[in-house]
This record gives C-alpha cells, structure tokens and sequence, in this order.
C-alpha cells in the first residue's frame, strides 16, 4: 500500500487523509483530492485497461476528460457504473474500481490475439466479412458482434439512487473555471450580472492548480466569486451541450464523489440553464503524435504528466523522455526534472527553440532534428526509438518508463460549434478556433478555448469576455485586477505523424490507425464524416479530443489538400459521456409519468375497485363482489346489469376542450372530418377527426352550448394529443380565426348513467328539466342542477343502451355520484368499470383505441359517410390517396366464435384458406348471447360476412374457427339508445 510515486510534498492533495481503495481486486491508498488515475499512478498501476479492437494493453494517457484508455468499472452490485474515465473519478475511501474490456485477466487477455489478425480486420472489415455467407448472420455473426460490443458492464439491477432535473436562468453563464473562466465571472459579478460559474472539475482553477506562483491570484479571486451574491459557483458542473438562444445543458455530479448519496440527495443534478450571455473558456486539449507504438501503457500526454507531478504530487514514471513539437510542452520536463524523475532525452523535430536553449542550460540531453519513431515495451513501456526527421532508420534506444508527448493543442470548440459559431483554420497553432459571427453574439469564446495561451493573456482575455457579456445582459463593464505571466511559445511544428513499421494510432481507444485513414480513403470514404463513420475514428467516449485532428491531418495528406479543407466531423451534444440516470431524471419507476386521479377517486376504492391504468389516468377496471368467482364474472356482472337495469360509469377522464369565438364553427368544420357549423344550440353531434395524412386521429362528441362555444370531447388517451393538434393548427395555419381553446379535462367530473332504468334514476336527481325523450332526445345537451348542485346534462351512449352523461364541477363529483347511486338502489343500480365498459361498447360495434390506432381510415372503419362532401379539412386530400381507398384494405368486422367456449384474442391474425387478411383488435365475452365475441380488420371484410374464417394465435399456439358478422352485433337498429 506504499505509494512509491508520491512526492512527499506539494500540490492540491491532503496527505493527512489516507483513502483506501482497490483495483481489480487489490487494495491501494492514496489521498484526498486525488483521482483515480492519480492515485493509481502513485501506486505504481500503469496498466489499466485494454483497447476495444484489439485488446492492446493501455496505460493512463491524459489527466481530464480527454481520456481515451483508463475506462473502469466503478463500485459493485447495482451501482456498478462502467466506462467510468478515472482521471475524473473523484477517490473516496472505499471505492471500488475493475479494469474492463478483457477476457481472462487484464494482464493476460486472450482476445488479445486479435493484434495477430489485424492484417483481417482492418478498417471497414466488418461491412466486407459479415455479408456471406447470409445464413450466418444471425445465427454466428450478430451473436458474435453482439457478444464483442461495448466496453463495461451495466448491472442489470435498478439503480438505487435518484436524479434530479433542474432549471437555472442567469444573465451571464461562464463555462469553465480556469485563468480566463475566473477573470469572466469576476468582471461579470463585479458589474452586477447575475453570474453563474460551472467547472467540471472539483477544484476550480484549471491549469493555474499546476503553478504555485499563480496560487495567490487564484485563492483571491474565488474568494471575490464567493463573496459575490449574484455569483453561483457550480464545481462537478459539466456544460456538456449548447442549444438555441443561450440554452445550455449540465450534469451536476452531487455525490458522484462519495461512496452513496447521503438520504434524501441525488446522485447527480440535470441542469437546463439559460443565459442572456454565455462565455466559454473550456480550455485545449493536448494531441497526440501518430508513430508506431504511440498506445503502450506509459506513453502519456505531456500535459498530463504535468499535472499528475504538479497538481496531485505523482510522479508518472521514474526515467522519462519528452516528444514534442513546440515549447509550451517543455514544462513538462522541467516539471518532471523538479520531482526527480530522470529525463532521458527531450526528442524536438526543430533545430532550435528558447525552450531548448533552457532545457540544455538545465542540464536535459536535448536531440534536435528527432522523433519518436517506435517504442520498445509489451504491457509496460521499457524504452524510446529516437530517428533523425525525415529518416527511415529505427535509430537508437533510450531507455524510459515514461514518454510524455505532444504535438500541439486543440482548442476544446465543441460548445462554441454548437452554439453557431464557425471554425477558422489557425496557421499558427494548426488548429481549428472559432470565429464569432454577429448570429451567435449570445456567446463567446475566451481563453485557450480561442487560441490564446498563458494565465496572463488568458485571464485579461477571459476579463474581457466578462465585460462584454455584461454588457450584451444590459450591466455596465467593470474591472478586476489580473495577474502578470509571461507566456510559453504553444505555436507547435507541422507534424502529425511518423511514418514507419508498425502501428501508429490516430484514435488510441478506438484502435483506429493511420493506416486505417489512408484506406478509408482509398475506399472512397474520403469526406472526413465518411471517414470517421468508416473506422470509427473519433467515435469513442473522448470524441476524437486527442487523435481527431491528426487523423483529420492524415486524411488531408491522403486528399492532398490542406488541413484546413478537410475540417472537422461536425460537434454534437454530449462533450463527453453522461449517466443515462440523469438523462432520465426522476422519471422512473412510478414517476415515470404523473398519476392522475379522477375526482371520484376515493368513492371507487371504498367501492372496492381493482385499478388499471388508462394512459396515466387511475380508473376502476371492475369491482369485486361476494361471489364472483373471477374477474371475468365481475365484468359480466356488471356489463348485464347495464344491458337489464341500469349502471353508473365515471368518464371523467375522456378529455374536455372548450372552443369558443366568432370563428369557433369555422374552426371545427376544418379540423373534424364532418360538419359542424350546422349544429343547433343545445345539441351534441359525434365527430372524426384526420390526422394530417389521411388516417383517423380521434373521434368524441361537440356539444354547442351557444353561437360561439363548442364543448368538445376526446378519448381518455388524445386527449393531450388532441389538445397540442388544434392549438398547433390554430396558431400556423389558421391565425386569422378568431378562437380561444381552453383544456376544461380536470375541471369537470363526469359520469354515465346507462341502462333501460337510467332515465328513472335520472329523474330523481335532476331537477327543472325533463328528461323524457320527446323533450331531451338523443344527443340533447342542457345546463341544469343534479342534487341541488350545477351540472350539465348529455343524452349520450356508449354502451348502445338507453343513457346519460352528467358533468359537474369536479368538487360536486363525489355529492352527485351519491345522489345517483341512492337514487339509483331501488333499480338495482350497479357502479361499472372500464372492463364492462370495453364488453358493452364490442356488442355494440363501437369503435375505440384498439381500432383507431394510428392505422385506420373512415372507409375501413364504416365511417366514410361521416366524411363531408364539401369544404376543406385536414386530412381531406390525403385520405383519397389510392392506397386508402382501395375496397380490398381490411374493414372493420365482427367476430364471433363458432364454439362458444372457446376464447378468441385481440391480436391474433385472422386466416382466410391459410392467407393472412387482417387481425383481431378486441374481444370480449358476450352477456347479449354468450360466447366469445370480437371486433378486427378484415380484407373484403363486408363480403366475407356471414363466412367462417381462423384467428390464430402463434404466441398462444391456438387456431379458433369464428364466424364474420357484421360490426354492429347489438341493436344495429340503435332503437334502444333512442327510446
């Protein structure tokens, strides 16, 4: 447990608290304010994983969220989290990490024999193998690529935290909490905007926590951030995407960094926030240099190695050598030198530069004129092949655990893309920045995110961008006191690979190679989305961070043309991975959707009523009594007394839209299939309406309760729908009609009282109306009181038997139904629920959801009648396309098996001489003349009535002979509805 590689002082870690750990098993320690990587690295771990290909061992390669190697499994049992990058990873005692991505051990992985087959498997190869012979495809080749994806492990268990969803708004939003994030928020805070900082890190401060010179600066201006009350610091904030208009997206790591969430906390937060102004200052990312062996575990971005030595007190190797093709890079070894490694050889491919003159001054073998041509090592790097630029010839050896590289850096522009703005190509730094045009003035770009390096310029550069968002959120600019530092050259030398045997990677994770370029290429791939499509450069969980340039720089050596025309593939949400947890938020579960409850609620489970759910409304599917053996005998139960006496049904879910204005009747006649400009005062008409193509949407009833307002109801399921259809209509393509929609679904409770009895109990319960059927006939509506209370009277059926509907205001709901059922007792009244509903309407012939199902027409369904002949509404011409039209589509029929005891099932195909020509969409037992009935889609279904068909069922292995019938089984004459 001896951490070998920890310096005994200096950086941001606290040596008094020792947390322990394990990896893959065997137990570690290392400190607070480590990473995972960090505190592997000062156990001595460089082994830490395998590539996805071909299982190359892997090292720890960068110290952020670049990551490409050190993927892990963190904690056990349900909140197993993999592919986890461990230079993010927070340690905490206790953590638990596994290597992942192998078969057998980590040190000895067996898959790793797919290095042999490299010269099979190149890029593409899995488009060119898996196409012959085509039996194999799903019986060797799917299982097998199937068995090979991914990289971790979910669980497989429920996560047993939650997440959180959470709303920000703020006039300045700064990304990024480095020399040029702080300098922002300071001069945005110190103007008075209302300021928030989010820094994906746990310490704030960015490559200023890897010099001790800047510290003071740094401690100075959190506290100024802190003492700011409009400032919010947001550590563990990733902005990981940016939307229109100053929307941006976060994940907020609550208690990522401890073992569980403490009670009643969220793992993680889902921030969408809104700024007036955004500044981003997300930094650079280092690249990597493309030459063979560039993947073996000890090969490091400089950058990092500096920051494990500098930062987190580790040294990363104990004999390094340095590859890099600028000066900025130098302070690695510098930083190195400082913690006792010894550095081998700083390999430039220039002849000169200041930062050579100071490293040869220091006492560092400087070899000018050099690069890296090949490393010498298997799961550990051993040693450093050191060639003349230009050479074919290996060259010599150096001995080294440690080679840091770096061939540059790349702006981190992914957010600045997003958020509109171009990239232009710099000479200087061979690299894309970008270019802030007046559309996306919303934000800008600040720092090394822009091209401009060093604390100093960054900071007086991020202070300006602070300022000017300011400004841009109406407050006036103010100053801030900015550090003086002098900065390193970063303008790097052109090279992006080495040429030579072996495998040079351009996407270390991924195993893309140089190689692998050129030959998409030369297969025609050669758009650098193709590209990246073809080898799947660029598609791991670092998105091309580190190699996506190089690789873009080999495709433009290959086209022939400059770095600058081949461009980038093109920035979309997410920057870097997050939890599919916090994408889903506290939405699970039984949270996934909200419940709703009908204002009768109570009453039906003192009723004792079994519950189902009807999209996310709780209604009674039947209640239970003494006696019923089942749940069927409870249904038909209530279904006959229904069809003998009378029953009460609550309906108050079926959604309720008030359309009032001088335009109303306008608006109807255009939006429902039939008309309704036609409808008298007090009157209900049942309508259809089309979806845009043809299709039926929904069907329900209008009731006009004056000249200008429409009461219109929908199916309990579209009832949202229904709603978004007509507001979506009324504001695009008709705002020239003068109508108000309002949803009234909550407002009003709603009950159906149906059976030959029902105007008896009705009677006795409404009060100055007369409900006979000379003086309220079928589709009568009127406003009256019910029990001494408001309420509105529908002479409606559903149940094809003698009915009404009473609607009140929900707070009168459970008064009323109490009205109703004492009224009710001396008729044998019976409450009924969705499941006798469902039997009463099958009889009857009475479409619903399972018929209107996203897939029928008014023809098919019988209701092409309904269909106006004159005037225009939607759906009107695409529902005569041909194919709509056409006799032989499946109509709706009905279904009756021939031996009564036999079950027929919704969804079993119906069979005519064994071809397939439609399917059962519901069916039930029958309380009319029992048996089992149902309703389906039948070709020529009209013609075949009165034929004896099968409906099959594979899943359930039954052929059940029944016979067609027309649709409308019960009363087709509909006398009983209207007596």
């Amino acid at each position: 447990m001896s951490q070998r590689f920890r310096l005994p002082s200096g950086g941001h870690v606290d040596r008094s608290q020792r947390l322990g750990f394990s990896f893959d098993g065997r137990r570690y320690e290392g400190h607070a304010g480590d990473t995972l990587a960090s505190a592997l690295l000062a156990n001595g771990v460089r082994l830490v994983g395998r590539s996805f290909k071909y299982h190359r061992p892997r090292g720890i390669f960068s110290a952020g969220i670049e990551e490409p190697n050190a993927l892990v499994e963190l904690r056990d049992g349900a909140r197993r989290e993999p592919n986890t990058r461990a230079t993010v990873a927070e340690l905490f005692d206790g953590l638990s990490a596994t290597s992942q991505n192998h078969r057998g051990s980590l040190g000895f992985d067996w898959m790793a024999v797919n290095g042999l087959l490299a010269p099979f498997i190149g890029a593409g190869f899995y488009y060119k193998t898996f196409m012959w012979p085509a039996a194999f495809w799903e019986r060797v080749y799917e299982p097998m690529i199937r068995k090979a994806a991914g990289l971790g492990r979910a669980s497989g268990l429920p996560d047993p935290d939650h997440y959180e969803a959470a709303h920000a708004h703020c006039d300045v939003l700064v990304v990024g909490a480095g020399a040029a994030g702080l300098a922002a928020a300071r001069a945005a805070g110190a103007a008075g905007a209302r300021v928030i900082l989010a820094e994906q890190d746990f310490l704030l401060g960015g490559d200023l926590l890897n010099e001790a010179e800047h510290d003071a600066w740094r401690s100075e201006t959190i506290a100024a951030l802190e003492a700011m009350p409009e400032v919010t610091v947001m550590p563990r904030t990733m902005v990981f995407g940016a939307y229109d208009q100053g929307v941006l997206g976060a994940i907020e790591r609550v208690a990522d960094h401890l073992p569980e969430p403490p009670p009643h906390t969220p793992r993680q937060r889902y921030w969408t926030i809104r700024a007036t102004a955004v500044v981003l200052a997300t930094g650079a990312h280092e690249r990597l240099i493309a030459f063979p062996g560039n993947d073996r575990p000890g090969v490091m971005l400089a950058g990092a190695a500096r920051t494990y030595a500098r930062r987190y007190g580790v040294r990363a190797g104990e004999t390094a050598a340095l590859f890099a093709t600028h000066d900025a890079a130098y302070d690695a070894a510098f930083a190195l030198a400082e913690a006792g490694t010894r550095i081998a050889a700083i390999i430039d491919p220039r002849t000169d530069s200041a930062a050579m003159q100071r490293a040869r001054e220091a006492g560092l073998a400087v070899r000018a004129g050099s690069v890296v041509n090949g490393t010498v090592g298997g799961k550990a790097l051993r040693g450093v092949e050191i060639g003349t630029v230009g050479s074919a010839s290996r060259g010599d050896a150096v001995p080294a655990d440690l080679l840091m590289i770096s061939g540059g850096w790349n702006p981190a522009v992914h957010l600045a893309s997003m958020s509109g703005a171009a990239l232009r190509w710099d000479d200087a730094l061979l690299a894309f920045v970008p270019e802030e045009r007046e559309e996306s003035a919303w934000q800008r770009s600040a720092g090394a995110c822009r091209g401009v390096h060093g604390f100093g310029a960054a900071a007086a550069d991020g202070a300006a961008a602070g300022r000017a968002a300011a400004v841009a959120a109406g407050f006036d600019a103010a100053d801030i006191p900015l550090p003086d530092a002098p900065s390193a050259d970063h303008r790097p030398y052109a090279l992006w690979e080495v040429k030579g045997g072996g495998k040079a990677f351009v996407d270390i994770q991924d195993d893309v190679t140089a190689d692998d370029i050129r030959l998409a290429h030369r297969e025609g791939f050669s758009h650098i989305e193709h590209a990246k499509r073809y080898t799947t450069h660029a598609m791991g969980t670092d998105q091309g961070k580190v190699g996506g340039l190089v690789g873009a720089a080999v495709l433009a050596e290959a086209r022939g043309e400059p770095v600058a025309s081949v461009g980038l593939p093109r920035f979309r949400p997410y920057t870097a991975p997050i939890a599919w947890g916090a994408m889903a938020g506290g939405e699970v579960g039984r949270h996934f959707q909200p419940v709703r409850r009908t204002a009768l609620h109570g009453v039906h489970d003192e009723l004792g009523a079994v519950w189902m759910d009807a999209g996310i409304w709780k209604r009674p599917a039947y209640y239970p009594k003494a006696g019923d053996t089942d749940g069927w005998a409870s249904v038909k139960r209530e279904a006959r007394a229904v069809r003998e006496r009378v029953g009460v049904c609550d309906v108050s879910t079926l959604g309720k839209i008030v359309v009032e204005g001088p335009d109303a009747a306008t608006f109807l006649d255009r939006v429902y299939a039939n008309t309704f400009s036609t409808l008298a005062v007090g009157r209900a008409r049942y309508g259809l309406m089309l979806r845009e193509d043809g299709i039926v949407f929904d069907d329900g009833t209008t009731t006009r309760l004056g000249p200008d307002r429409f009461f219109v109801t929908t199916t309990t399921a579209q009832a949202g729908p229904v709603m978004q259809h007509l507001e979506f209509h009324l504001a695009s393509a008709w705002p020239d009609l003068d109508v108000s929609l309002a949803s009234v679904t909550d407002q009003w409770a709603a009950m159906s009282i149906a059976g030959p009895k029902a105007r008896d109990v009705v009677a006795a319960v409404v009060h100055g109306l007369d409900v006979s059927s000379e003086a309220f006939p079928f589709m009568a509506v009127a406003d009256c009181k019910v029990a001494g209370v408001p309420a509105r009277l529908f002479r409606i059926s559903f149940s094809g038997e003698l009915a009404y509907e009473i609607a009140t205001p929900a707070g009168y709901a459970t008064h009323v139904w109490q009205a109703v059922m004492e009224a009710g007792v001396p008729y044998g009244i019976e409450p009924y629920g969705v499941e006798a509903l469902g039997l009463l309407r099958i009889e009857k012939g009475h479409v619903a959801g399972s018929e209107i199902n996203g897939q029928t027409t008014a023809l098919d369904l019988g209701l092409g009648r309904m269909l106006k002949k004159k005037g225009e509404f939607i759906g009107r011409v695409l529902a005569q396309r041909p194919g709509l039209t056409d006799q032989s589509r499946p109509h709706l029929v009905g279904l009756r098996s021939v031996d009564p005891a036999r079950q027929i099932r919704a969804g079993s195909h119906l069979l005519v001489d064994g071809q397939d020509c439609g399917w059962i969409s519901s069916a039930t037992q029958s309380v009319v003349d029992p048996g089992w009935i149902g309703l389906g889609l039948l070709r020529d279904g009209e013609a075949r009535i009165g034929s004896r068909i099968i409906a099959a069922n594979p899943l359930m292995g039954e052929e059940v002979p029944v016979t067609v019938t027309s649709p409308h089984g019960y009363d087709a004459e509909n006398l009983r509805v209207r007596t």
